[in-house]
């Protein structure tokens, strides 16, 4: 398991950033904004860089920046694009992003090494569908995976699927071999027959799906709750600039809203951001759920359900130790902050 290999390197390459980056790490204060009107828009030396990368749940954010939401709501943000998620989570450790989407698992993994925090502000949505296990036409269950090669991006999401899937047989990922690469270079060997199966989410499975007689064993739908999407931001961001939060939160509930009352220019939007056609971004949507205010309010909340982020956690945590993802558990009462949903939610 290449996990502990990742995390120690990300260790050290923040260790030579730390010298280079503007300001230190800083406590985190508790301050909670009082509005959700966020202020005039700041200056160019105070922009915000968030990262995002090809997940259905995060191609809405296209539509913030081309329609203007994000000066909107007063929020100076730069979007930045990555072709390949695992680098976008790199980065986002190392200090060189203020925010990043990511799922809550891979929140979980990173934020013990994490230079400036990362906390959970905003669920984007939960993967009901969308993060698929792609095999061969002999693969026709979980047990038949044993001994095969699986090409799978490791320690990430459809990693994580992979090893829940093959744990609810009682299975573990030795049982298999794993064929570590990036999610659209895994797709695409999959597709060309180098492997058995694969594990991958859009648009890269339409890939795999191209391979004959290929077709999908099990998705994210079978563990409701185990991926949920996110926003997270960095706890330096929010002591130093929680308007610029509040800001980001209030953009993304105008953007759904704009997605709402025109959803031909939105499709248009997020399929352009994807390389995707029209028609096919309608089938990656499918197994996608977008969360709403109150969806939010709920996955934030304490409960007894993987529906319920604080209890999720701490089982996506054990997990992950158990299977050698994280070495050690991170500090879990620091990885979410709701109250900007909750500030959202007050003023509507």
């Amino acid at each position: 398991m290449n996990r502990r290999k990742l995390l120690s390197s990300i260790s050290l390459f923040c260790a030579t950033l730390v010298l280079t980056i503007s300001c230190a790490q800083a406590p985190q204060t508790g301050e909670t904004p009082t509005t959700t009107t966020a202020p005039e828009t700041s200056s160019a030396k105070d922009e915000i860089v968030i990262g995002y990368s090809n997940w259905a749940g995060w191609w809405p954010w296209a539509i913030a920046e081309e329609e203007g939401l994000f000066a909107k709501n007063g929020a100076n943000v730069k979007l930045k694009w990555f072709d390949g998620y695992l680098a976008s989570m790199e980065a986002f450790a190392a200090g060189q992003l203020d925010g990043n989407c990511q799922t809550l698992n891979d929140t979980i993994s990173f934020a013990g090494s994490a230079v400036n925090g990362e906390v959970a502000v905003l669920v984007n949505d939960n993967s009901a569908g969308n993060d698929k296990i792609i095999v061969t036409k002999d693969i026709n269950t979980i047990e038949d995976l044993k001994g095969k090669k699986v090409a799978v991006e490791e320690g990430v999401v459809d990693d994580f699927l992979l090893t829940l899937a093959l744990q609810s047989k009682g299975m573990k990922r030795s049982d298999v071999e794993i064929v570590n690469l990036e999610t659209g270079a895994a797709a695409a060997a999959f597709a060309s027959g180098q492997t058995d199966a694969v594990g991958a989410f859009p648009p890269f499975w339409l890939t795999a799906l191209k391979r004959e007689g290929s077709k999908e064993l099990i998705s994210s739908k079978e563990f409701p709750g185990a991926i949920p999407d996110l926003l997270a931001v960095s706890q330096k961001l929010i002591d130093e600039q929680p308007d610029q939060v509040q800001a980001l939160v209030n953009t993304w509930f105008d953007t759904l809203d704009f997605m709402a009352k025109n959803p031909e220019k939105a499709d248009q939007i997020m399929a352009a951001r994807a390389d995707v056609t029209v028609e096919e971004l309608q089938q990656l949507k499918e197994g996608t759920k977008i969360f709403t205010i109150e969806e939010n309010l709920e996955a934030f909340s304490e409960g007894d359900s993987m529906k319920h982020m604080p209890f999720a956690a701490p089982q996506m945590s054990k997990f992950m130790l158990d299977v050698g993802f994280i070495e050690s558990e991170p500090d879990l009462s620091k990885i979410f902050d709701d109250t900007f949903v909750k500030a959202y939610a007050a003023a509507k």
